[in-house]
Order: C-alpha cells, then sequence, then structure tokens
C-alpha cells in the first residue's frame, strides 16, 4: 500500500510523485505553505526557528484535518501517547537549503514524518534546423529519501 505524503513543497507534485502517493494541497493552503517558505530578507536564526515551528504546526494540522473526526481523535490519542519515532502522517518538503535542517527538526518535534523528492535526470539532445544543438534536462521522480 502506498503511504500518503502531503505536498508541503511551493510546486504542484507530478504525475509520478502524484501515483506514489504524494497529495496536493487546496489552493488557499498552497498560499500559506509558499508564505511560509518564502523569504524575501535575510532571515535570522530565530525566523528560521519561527517559521519552521509554523510551517510544522500547519502541516500536521493539515494531515489531521484530511480524516474523519473518530481516526483524527485515535490519531491524536496514540500518536501523542506514543511519544517521539512516531508520527501524525507525512510531508515531502522542499526549498531553500537554509532552511531545510530548522524545517526538519521542527516537523520532527511536531510528529510529522519528513520525505524528500528524488529524482533522476536524462537528459535529451534535439539537432535544430540551423544546425545547432538543444539540450533538455528532464527530472524524473523515482522515489523518496526518509530523514
Amino acid at each position: 500500500m502506498t503511504e500518503k505524503i502531503l505536498n508541503l513543497t511551493q510546486h504542484r507534485a507530478t504525475p509520478e510523485q502524484l501515483a506514489a502517493g504524494v497529495v496536493d494541497l487546496l489552493e488557499w493552503e498552497q498560499a500559506e505553505v509558499a508564505r511560509l517558505l518564502t523569504f524575501d530578507t535575510l532571515p535570522t536564526r530565530a525566523d528560521l526557528k519561527e517559521r519552521a515551528n509554523e510551517l510544522a504546526e500547519f502541516a500536521r494540522e493539515a494531515l489531521l484535518v484530511r480524516e474523519s473526526p473518530a481516526v483524527r481523535d485515535q490519531m491524536m490519542n496514540e500518536v501523542i501517547d506514543a511519544g517521539p519515532g512516531v508520527c501524525f502522517g507525512y510531508v515531502m518538503v522542499g526549498g531553500a537549503g537554509f532552511f531545510m535542517p530548522f524545517l526538519e527538526r521542527a516537523l520532527e518535534e511536531y510528529q510529522v514524518g519528513v520525505r524528500h523528492a528524488f529524482s533522476v535526470r536524462e537528459s535529451v539532445e534535439e539537432t535544430l534546423p540551423d544546425g545547432s544543438v538543444r539540450k533538455i534536462n528532464i527530472f524524473r521522480h523515482v522515489g523518496f529519501v526518509e530523514v
């Protein structure tokens, strides 16, 4: 069975990612994630921690709201009682490299599992009518890296 992985990136999931269990956010949720992942000024360490906690809390709530009230209550009891290592669900993350360690730590504290998409690059060369060559890189999703 494919595990459900909520897309916590600024981009829509690829068809391969959707087939692997990634679930895109609703439009308003996507806008909120984009806001939280975007830094328009040089962030301080405190800014990064605060933003990561906001995003982790958002992720946990987004995972829970997708469950029925009965399942949500059961998850709250089981996951919180179980403690570290047990999670509410999984998210696919991506974004600024300087932010990812903060986000991964915050997600762990909020008991949300982290997945990074892994893709391979395929290069395709096309000779154009004028003799020049255009090279296109295509990234194909092949799986997830668990942190």
